[in-house]
């Protein structure tokens, strides 16, 4: 019990840890894209000034000017932006470790979709995430790397690879993880590997009196730019566990690469608007119908799937009252879920119900009935890895119960 408690009590303080850093981290990226974007030249700055900006917030006025490359004297107290890349990352291979790797037979792997033993799914988590960098940063530092518009169509493509590879490997929800983790990789390998050490030649220069090459700005530039542009879908990402209907859609592997293009098209407004400060409705319009598209997917069954194995059984179904199919529906989560979601798990490892949700009595049922739809008829979310075996037929029952219960709510 107390290595129970311990663990679960680790797993909050890592989660609450990681965004923390998240947002420290994303709040910087944001507003130093956005203040590079909105420097103004201005002939009577100084010289080797490119721009600046005047802000006011909390109640005072502040003048941001930006060097071309770096100021003739090395300041005394400079501030490096690097530790909230850096603790966000550390912190969410630590939750992956715990809840991926730690229970990797509830939610890293789905033997449905690939019968993988534990040591071999842990394997191909780690190497694909490295993997994954160094295949990035080859194609940013080959010639491609001077070509922003192809080197990121091409990237899109190896996102459309990572995507049908991850859901072809890995449970659904596992898969979204993994495309987030691989993602966030490749942004802190960003910072950690090109953006400080380019920015800490640029220092030592300074200091043995050299000047600086201006090429060291603009590649980490590129790089911090790659950053901006992925983070809405690390978010995405990072929630999607929470969402059935995202991860655990027979379609999630279309899905995934869609949520890039919703974040490329949101930042690529607001970072036009603080460039120029011109408004690309388009962008919005273009949103809303990439967004559509991902809910028209989530949805997506293929057809006469439990018609044609279970012809006596839909026919039997067909003529039941509501009370009767919820007896029905009692009895299958009686059989595939209440082991974990009751107020006494029999489960091994929990000591209360996954995330409070008990469905145990038919009263639970009822009251849960929209979550237990979502969860196990909508997607295949539950059970995890399909662990208590429900059959195709039960996920038909539970569907059919709530699309005619509950059709005018």
């Amino acid at each position: 019990m107390i290595v129970i408690v311990f663990t679960e009590w680790l797993e909050f303080a890592v989660r609450w840890f990681h965004i923390i850093t998240a947002i420290a981290w994303i709040g910087s990226s944001f507003y130093f894209i956005a203040l590079d974007l909105g420097l103004k030249k201005n002939k009577n700055l100084p010289h080797g000034i490119i721009g600046e900006e005047w802000q006011v917030h909390g109640g005072g006025f502040y003048n941001i000017q930006k060097y071309n490359v770096a100021p003739s004297n090395l300041p005394k107290d400079l501030i490096w932006f690097k530790w909230e890349s850096y603790s966000t990352w550390l912190s969410g291979f630590f939750l992956l470790a715990i809840v991926y790797y730690g229970g990797a037979d509830i939610y890293l792997i789905d033997r449905e979709t690939a019968d993988i033993s534990n040591f071999q799914a842990i394997s191909i988590s780690l190497v694909s995430i490295f993997l994954g960098w160094i295949i990035y940063n080859n194609a940013c530092k080959s010639p491609l790397g001077d070509h922003n518009n192809i080197l990121m169509l091409i990237l899109f493509f190896f996102l459309i690879f990572l995507s049908w590879f991850y859901t072809s490997i890995f449970s659904g929800r596992a898969a979204f993880l993994h495309l987030g983790a691989i993602t966030a990789t490749l942004m802190t390998a960003n910072v950690f590997f090109i953006i400080i050490p380019n920015q800490k030649i640029v220092v030592s220069d300074l200091k043995a009196g050299r000047t600086p090459d201006p090429k060291y700005g603009i590649i980490a530039k590129q790089r911090s730019t790659h950053n901006n542009y992925l983070t809405l879908p690390v978010i995405f990402f990072m929630l999607s566990n929470h969402y059935p209907l995202a991860f655990a859609s027979e379609l999630n592997w279309a899905i995934a690469p869609l949520v890039f293009l919703l974040g490329v098209s949101i930042r690529h407004y607001f970072n036009t608007y603080h460039a120029t400060k011109k408004r690309l409705y388009w962008t919005w319009i273009l949103t809303f119908v990439i967004f559509a598209i991902i809910v028209i997917l989530s949805t997506y069954k293929k057809n006469n799937e439990i018609s044609a194995e279970n012809f006596n059984d839909l026919e039997r179904i067909y003529s039941l009252e509501i009370q009767a199919l919820s007896n029905e529906v009692h009895d299958i989560i009686s059989a595939r879920c209440t082991m974990c979601h009751a107020r006494e798990p029999l489960w091994d490892g929990y000591l209360n119900a996954p995330k409070g949700f008990i469905i145990e009595s038919k009263e639970d049922i009822t009251k849960n009935a929209k979550m237990v739809y979502l969860h196990s008829a909508v997607s295949r979310a539950m059970p995890p890895n399909n662990i208590s075996y429900m059959e195709e037929i039960e996920r038909f029952i539970i569907r059919y119960w709530y699309e005619n219960k509950y059709a005018d709510g």
